[in-house]
Formats: C-alpha cells, structure tokens, sequence
C-alpha cells in the first residue's frame, strides 16, 4: 500500500482475504457481485412468490375471509414491487455482472468499486423497503404509488413511507449500475471488437443501461416529492394545495415504460444468445435484432400515457398515444421474426435453456398480441383495472422476462459453477414452470373481460369467477413447485456434480475460451477479436467463408476502443500472464452503503439518525477517494 492511503481499523481483516464473509463484503471482483446480486434477488423472488401464493389462496373462492383486506392490500403492493425492482432488475443486473466484462474481453468493468456500491445500495435499500413487515405497516398502496392515496392523509401510517424511501434508495444503485455498464462496455472492449462485433447480450445491456441511467432519475422526481409529501408536509399531488395527482401518473409512467423495457431486453439479449448455440448457426439479422433493440429502447419513450387512457386527457393525447403503443410492436416483431429464422432448418438441440428460450418467444408474443389491444382507447377503457391487464402484464414479465432469465441460468450456469444443472430435473423444471404458469394467467384473460377488478380482496358467490379463480390458483402452486424443484437441481446438482468444461455448448462468444469457472483475472491473455461470434471461428475456421464473401470483410474494423499496443490498458502486461494487475478490495463501498441506508432510516424516524449517518458517509467518501486504485503487490 502507499504511504498515503488511509489504513483500514485494525478490527478489520485485510481487504485482499478471498475466504469468509469479509471476503465477499471486501469484493470487486466483477463475478462475485454477480454472484451476490444473484443470491439476493432470487431470494426476493422465493418471497415475493409466497406473496402471491396467499393472494391465490384468498381469491381461490367466493366471499373467502382467509386473508383481510389490509394485509391483502400489502401483499399484492410488495408482491409486484418486490418483482420488479428486487426481482427481474437484479437478476438482470447479475448476468450483466458476470458476463460483460467476459463478452467483451475485459478484466471487470470500468469502476469495479462503484459495482460494489451498486450492490451495498441495493441490498439495504431493499431491507428498508421490506422491514414494515417487522413492524406491522408494511406498505399497502400498490406497486405503481397512487396519488393521493399514497398521501400521508388517505394513507396515514408509516408503510408507503418505508416504499418510496426504498425506492429511493434503490434508484441510486440502478443509477451507479447503468453508467458502469455503459462506460464499461464503449471504452474496454477487446481490440478489434467494435460495435457491431459485440454479442446481442451485450447490445441489450448496453440498451438497458441508458434506458436505466435516463429513466430513473425520472421516477426519484416522483420519489422526492412524495417523499417529503409524507415526510416534511409538503402538497405537491394534494389539488386542495394546489398540487396536481395526475402529476404522479404521469412521471411515473414515464418512468414505468422504458422501465418495461428495462426488465425485457436483458431476456431478449439472453434468448438472441442461447438460440444461435443450439441451433448450431449464427443469429438470423443480427444487425436488424440490435437496431430493433436500439428502436424499442427509443420508442419506449413515447407511449406512457397507454396506460392513462381512463384519466381524461382529450381525443389529441389518446390518438398520438394509440399511434406509439401500435408502432412500438414493429421492433418487437421484427425480434420475434429474427428468433423463428434462427430456429428456421437449424440444427436444433432441445436441452432445458434451449426449451425456456422457445417458450419466452411463445408467451412474449402472446402477452404482446395482449398489450396491442390496449393501443386502442375504447378497448382499453373496457379492460382498464380488470384481470386482462393482470394477464397481459404476467405474460410479458413472467412469461417474457422470468423465463429468459431461467433461459440463461441454465445455459451459463457451467460457465458461472464450473458443473452442470441436471438436464431431466431441469426439462421437468420447465414443464411444470409453462403448465403453472399457463394454468395461472389465461383464466385471467376471461376474468378480466368479464369484469372482474384488479386489486380486490373478495368476490360475491353469484359472479361466475370461482371456476377461473381456482384454476389459477392451482396453477400458482405448480409454477411454485416448478421453482422448488428448481431449488432441488441446484442442490443435486451440486451434491452430484457432473464437471463442465470451459466450451460444453461449443458457443460463439468470448465467454466460453475461458474456463469454467473463470480466473479472477478472467482471460490469461486480452482477446483479439477479428470476426463477429470470433471464438466460433476460430474453432471453425472453415465456416468462415460461409459468412464473409469478400476482403473487406475480413479486415479488423478501425472503431474498436483498443488497439494491440494499448493492451495494458486492459490490465494485460502486453498480453502476458504476469503482468496482470487488478483492482484491490476494498471495504469502502459497504461503509459508504451503510451510510446511505442509514440517511434512509432517519426519514422513517428523526433527523438525529440523519446526523448519525453523515460520519459513516463521509469515511467512506475519505476513505475511497484515498484508496490505492491497485495494489500491485
């Protein structure tokens, strides 16, 4: 360490330690976040899935007394937040961790410290926005925050206050998260990887990272004002004080749509990955897959007020809103048309990532044909607030996104352990997944065009509902036994492991030239990249002229970031083994974490916890900016 660094209390274990607890809260390393990212989200998951297991338990039958409405109201509020951004997000956001730097031919990411700030933040954020079910006011207002009822004067207890605290503090992580991607991945690619070199995960990482760099500070707008609405008194949704409630719909909506995009493209990149493998030929359009992604991402901008068709905006608003909604299906289409020429006389091989790819481009499509429909006003009027919009948003993020993810589990799964998951607990995984699933969400379709409303806690005998209603809640239970035995295969399989080595799939992009698992250090020597899909032809070379027909072709493009001489920037002593120096650990990521958690508490509490925090924040903002950016010991 150099003589100016501030030095770590001796209660401390040194940074460098790999083993134990203070290993992980130490760690940069690009791969271990991941992992950490992993863990915890899916964590939330197996809660937010018992959430809504009791909401299917009290909706099972009529006039059910199972559950009260006010616990019901906070279940089905921390059920579809905890989804969304403690869920789907950071699952995503863990296979970006783990496989950007790897696609790419990089060492980490650009700010490896700022990735363990991204996920401290996240995590306590998280704990804040869960911890009213310690204290018996958990949050009750719904997901989506609805002003006024959010207010402190129709909602006067403390659990929307622990949400949008939460959220708040969830936003910063997303924040720090997306602009380390984007830097990450413009500036530290392999050399001769240029843009249009990159894998399709990597395009929709880098989609998704712009997307979240630009929409969340929208929703902390919305955030803060609610915030200090609940906090501090102030009116700003309150029209008595000359407030504005719609205002809330529309900034956060604003946010809410790219944000839908936001959980959709990381599956979308995932399937663009694994389809191409177990096929056994490049990606269909690849060049029309990424500018649908690069248009989706831009169009997502335009068509929030879909979703406040019923609020009263003119006949002007809603037609320039139809337009966006019906136009923004082109991409989306185009996608969907690339994956079925990829499949198209493929040499197909059905294993279990392979089988969660095919279905994520079956449901998507059907929950997209679903989200079409509300394009038009009058349509939309009628399945306004009713189960149809249940089904259609479930058969987007669950059958779209829930099952990408589950895609690339077990397609990176070898990369990510060095063993396989078991193939036939995984195909029996995936069945019972698609038949719960399925079993759940289309009876909600009938359901909601036949009137039944979001969001109530019971139902009268003489609905008709009850036939539907319990076969989605049977289909509840299978999805979850389908998730347990997931849980199961991760425990067999590792119990049993059966060794992968560092290509099983025979893939196409840099992360399989590596081993499995990879070295802390990642590549023994930075990648040069000649060709799209480089390492496949490189194991192939007579393949080559199948797909490049002329010279021109074959040159290395000149806008890759790195050239061969700048290969030490990537932290490679001219492409040796030796000369490799990466980033040190570093405490002060969890330290500065804490102390934001800890301004957090004090806006539930007092300002006396507030000031308790600023020393915590200030060492670990000293203690960072003073930290050796590496220790080449």
């Amino acid at each position: 360490m150099t003589t100016n660094a501030l030095t770590f209390p001796r209660f401390f274990p040194r940074p460098q330690s790999e083993t134990g607890i203070w290993g992980w809260i130490g760690t940069v390393d690009h791969k271990r976040i991941g992992t950490l990212y992993g863990i915890t989200s899916f964590l939330w998951f197996l809660i937010a899935g018992v959430e809504a297991l009791l909401i299917r338990v009290q909706l099972a039958s009529a006039e059910n007394t199972f559950i009260g409405p006010e616990f019901y109201n906070q279940l089905f509020t921390m059920h579809g937040t905890t989804m969304v951004f403690l869920v789907i997000m950071p699952l995503s956001a863990a296979f970006f961790n783990w496989l950007i730097p790897l696609q790419i031919g990089a060492r980490d990411v650009a700010f490896p410290r700022l990735n363990a700030l991204s996920y401290w933040v996240f995590l306590f954020g998280s704990l804040i926005m869960n911890a009213g079910w310690l204290t018996g006011d958990a949050p009750n207002g719904g997901w989506f925050g609805y002003a006024p009822n959010s207010g402190v004067t129709f909602n006067p207890g403390l659990g929307m206050t622990y949400w949008v605290v939460g959220l708040n503090i969830l936003g910063v992580a997303s924040i720090a998260a997306g602009l380390n991607f984007i830097v990450t991945i413009m500036n530290m690619r392999a050399p001769g990887m240029s843009m249009f070199k990159m894998p399709v995960f990597t395009w929709m990482t880098l989609i998704t990272s712009v997307l979240l760099v630009l929409a969340m500070p929208i929703l902390a707008v919305a955030g803060i004002q609610l915030q200090t609405d609940r906090v501090y008194g102030t009116h700003f949704f309150n029209s008595l004080a000359g407030g504005d409630p719609v205002m809330w719909q529309h900034i956060f909506w604003l946010f809410g749509h790219p944000e839908v995009y936001i959980l959709i493209l990381p599956a979308m990149g995932i399937v663009s990955e694994v389809l191409p493998t177990f096929s056994r030929k490049p990606l269909f359009g690849y060049p029309f897959v990424v500018f649908a992604g690069i248009v989706i991402g831009f169009m997502g901008w335009f068509v929030w007020s879909h979703h406040m068709f019923t609020v009263g905006l003119g006949p002007a608003a809603n037609t320039a809103f139809a337009m966006s909604t019906m136009l923004i299906a082109v991409p989306t289409g185009v996608k969907i048309f690339n994956w079925i020429g990829t499949l198209w006389r493929g040499n197909i091989q059905l294993n279990t990532a392979m089988l969660f790819s095919i279905s994520f481009i079956a449901m998507f499509t059907i929950g997209g044909l679903s989200g079409v429909m509300h394009a038009s006003p009058p349509t939309d009027s009628q399945q306004q607030d009713t189960y149809f919009v249940v089904a259609h948003f479930h058969y987007v993020l669950v059958g779209g996104a829930l099952l990408g993810i589950f895609s690339g589990i077990y397609f990176w799964w070898p990369k990510f352990t060095g063993w396989f998951l078991n193939e036939k607990l995984g195909i029996a995984n995936w069945a019972l997944m698609m038949i719960g699933f399925n079993l759940q969400f289309g009876p909600q379709h009938w359901l909601g065009m036949d009137g039944m409303p979001r969001r109530i806690y019971t139902y009268a005998e003489n609905m008709g509902w009850e036939g539907s209603n319990l076969a989605a809640s049977i289909g509840g239970f299978i999805l979850g036994f389908g998730i347990l035995l997931f849980i199961i295969n991760m425990i067999y399989s590792r119990m049993n492991k059966k060794i992968a080595p560092a290509d099983p799939w025979d893939g196409r992009t840099l992360e399989w030239s590596t081993s499995s698992p990879p070295p802390v250090h990642d590549f023994d020597e930075v990648p040069q990249v000649k060709y799209r899909d480089d390492f496949w032809f490189k194991k192939h070379p007579e393949t080559i002229s199948e797909y490049y027909h002329n010279e021109h072709d074959l040159v290395v493009e000149e806008d890759a970031p790195v050239g061969a001489d700048d290969a030490e920037e990537h932290g490679d002593d001219h492409g040796g083994h030796g000369g490799i120096h990466l980033p040190d650990k570093s405490y002060y990521p969890f330290i500065l974490g804490v102390g934001i958690a800890i301004f957090g508490i004090g806006f539930l509490t007092n300002t006396y916890v507030i000031a308790a925090g600023v020393p915590i924040f200030i060492w670990g903002m000293l203690g960072w900016s003073m930290e050796p950016v590496n220790d080449p010991t």
